[in-house]
């Protein structure tokens, strides 16, 4: 008797792994719609995602907008070379029991300094996607003016990942096979301009290759496009010279680039606690132009807190499941 519960339970457990182990695996990225206007993003539903729970809206003495989930999308890592083990991060962060993924895109750079405060305070490494977009001084946020801010945050263990130097946008696949896209920064700035699979390639190396100028180091080979908007072909495009796309979760969608008026950031920073899930890839800005009241650092520091105290912990992108190959990639494709 003894010895068949022994194996009843051996067997529950075995189930139990693989069932945990399942639902924390990525899948596929899919086809986004055609056109994307950065300065229409309105809603939580308006966003590139990972599979998620749904989104409820917080409760609010103000009227908003009802908050639904995001469509899914799916993320795929190609088979990559798994040998410089080197660019991994730590196995600490790596073997988290419940990791999230903290990942931060460029914007106006005005709270950049709050956010390092705070990543600082709370021994938090997160993982940022460059691109040069305009700050509020003027600059821009790959310039000289920023490089050692850039170097300081790259000593201190935290990692990059290439957003288009430019933060050009994809509108849509031409027959031909181009890519009609516009820039939200940089001399072309609003523009709509046709691209070859050759120019966007050049695009995402741009980041790539300042980086190295201003740290000495080298980024990932992955990359998150502009508004999260892709295309199959675009991301086949991106692949055949060494990158990979990253998404973010549904939860993970922090609002920080919503209406404060429509969402405030006590609603934003309950809905996060409350939704948030082991695996999910958190996204965040560097400034939100059109946000009143800033997201950062008023949210992330009890954001991080809260997530602490439910038992999770923070890594690095090049940790996650789906990215950890292709993460050691040692050099792009020429």
């Amino acid at each position: 008797m003894r010895v068949v519960i022994r194996r009843v339970r051996f067997v529950f457990c075995a189930q139990l792994m693989c069932a945990l182990m399942l639902t924390a695996s990525a899948q596929p990225e899919t086809e986004q719609g055609n056109v994307f206007e950065p300065e229409t993003v309105t809603s939580l539903t308006e966003v590139s995602s990972l599979p998620s729970g749904p989104v409820q809206p917080a409760q609010s003495t103000q009227p908003v907008q009802p908050v639904q989930p995001a469509q899914p999308t799916q993320l795929t890592a190609p088979p990559l070379p798994t040998q410089f083990p080197e660019l991994v991060q730590p196995a600490r962060q790596a073997m988290c029991a419940k990791p999230v993924y903290l990942t931060f895109d460029t914007g106006h750079m005005e709270i950049a300094p709050f956010v390092e405060e705070v990543l600082t305070r709370q021994d938090v490494r997160a993982t940022f996607f460059l691109a040069n977009e305009r700050t509020r001084t003027g600059g821009g946020s790959l310039d000289d003016t920023w490089a050692p801010w850039w170097k300081k945050l790259s000593d201190q263990g935290h990692v990059f990942a290439s957003h288009t130097y430019d933060h050009v946008y994809w509108r849509a696949d031409l027959p031909d096979g181009r890519f009609r896209v516009r820039a939200s920064a940089g001399p072309l700035e609003g523009k709509s301009q046709i691209w070859s699979a050759e120019d966007y390639c050049r695009e995402l190396k741009r980041p790539v290759e300042r980086f190295h100028q201003m740290t000495g180091k080298q980024m990932l080979p992955l990359f998150r496009a502009a508004g999260g908007r892709t295309s199959p072909a675009l991301l086949k495009a991106a692949a055949e010279c060494g990158f990979t796309h990253v998404g973010w979760s549904p939860a993970g969608f922090l609002g920080d680039e919503l209406s404060s008026e429509q969402y405030p950031n006590q609603m934003l920073l309950e809905q996060a606690l409350r939704n948030i899930r082991s695996g999910d890839i958190l996204l965040a800005h560097l400034g939100i132009w059109s946000r009143k009241d800033p997201w950062a650092p008023a949210v992330l520091e009890p954001l991080i807190q809260g997530l602490k105290q439910k038992g999770f912990c923070f890594a690095t992108i090049d940790t996650h499941p789906a990215f950890r190959t292709a993460a050691r990639l040692p050099e792009l494709k020429q």
